[in-house]
């Protein structure tokens, strides 16, 4: 049954968020955010937006979705496994797989396939990552790490700080790029105007270091190997679209063509915590992008 919550004219100028958080002392701010998000929360009978500055004199109805899991459930669902030994797996994420659970995803998740078919994960994550060292982006397909103890996943952890693994992504962006290789070193912050979207384009923000080489040129595109010493969210992204050569499929940083992302996390090297040698990973090129390809030339 829906909540009703009367919004009174002398409450006028409050964010609508913070508005329910301070009546609704039961839940948290991000579980009404998502309850928002997912459409639960109307303002006079119309979805609304976190952000909606309340007039007053509105109605807000409420309808609490039930509070997501504790932790990941196993779901019998595949994997395609590219590397493992006593501390890591390596494995090949297809696109449109979220990694772990999130505001609207509770279920489907590379982790909720993690914990059907390997009984023991690092629990560092906590119940709902266990394993989870770093992710990819929905949309992004590629090799992923994913640590068996909680030793390895300290080990992984400070190789990603300390900068000593090597992340290499193949990417097809839009338009021709001019020089056969270049550097990117802006910062990377939240864009102001569009929250779901990350910016290189203010002068503030978290240190974010992309190199890439030319691969290829086509007409209107350019094949990159794209290769990152931070990971920021969004940073290929980002910085592509802030050099003028959004991801090719990537409408959200301003692509023409809105298909699926042309992004794919091609390679990863890594110390292995159980033996101490340098391991190198690679996931090859999914079909569908090859066939993006193929179509190009």
């Amino acid at each position: 049954m829906a909540i009703s919550v009367i919004s009174f004219v002398a409450e006028a100028g409050e964010r609508l968020d913070h508005y329910l958080q301070a009546r609704m002392t039961g839940y948290s701010r991000a579980r009404i955010q998502a309850w928002i998000k997912e459409g639960l929360v109307s303002v006079n009978g119309a979805p609304a937006k976190s952000s909606t500055i309340l007039r007053g004199g509105e109605q807000i109805a409420v309808s609490p979705a039930d509070p997501p899991p504790l932790k990941a459930e196993p779901e019998d669902a595949p994997i395609e496994i590219l590397y493992e030994d006593a501390s890591v797996i390596a494995v090949n994420k297809p696109a449109g797989l979220v990694v772990h659970a999130g505001a609207g995803a509770h279920s489907g998740t590379l982790v909720n396939r993690l914990v059907h078919h390997f009984a023991s994960l690092s629990k560092i994550g906590g119940d709902l990552r266990p394993g989870i060292v770093h992710r990819l982006d929905r949309g992004t397909s590629g090799v992923i790490l994913v640590a068996r103890t909680d030793a390895a996943h300290r080990a992984l952890a400070a190789q990603f700080s300390g900068r000593t693994t090597e992340k290499t992504y193949l990417a097809l962006v839009e338009g021709r790029v001019n020089a056969d290789s270049g550097r990117i070193t802006k910062p990377i912050a939240r864009d102001p105007s569009h929250r779901t979207r990350m910016t290189a384009r203010l002068e503030h923000g978290r240190d974010a270091l992309t190199d890439y080489r030319v691969l290829r040129r086509f007409e209107k595109f350019t094949y990159l190997e794209v290769r990152i010493g931070t990971g920021r969210t969004h940073q290929i992204r980002a910085h592509l679209a802030g050099i003028r050569h959004p991801v090719a499929g990537d409408k959200l940083y301003g692509a023409q063509i809105a298909d699926r992302i042309f992004l794919h996390a091609w390679r990863i090297r890594f110390d292995s915590p159980a033996t101490g040698e340098r391991v190198t990973v690679e996931a090859p090129l999914p079909e569908d992008l090859q066939r993006w390809l193929g179509a190009i030339l």
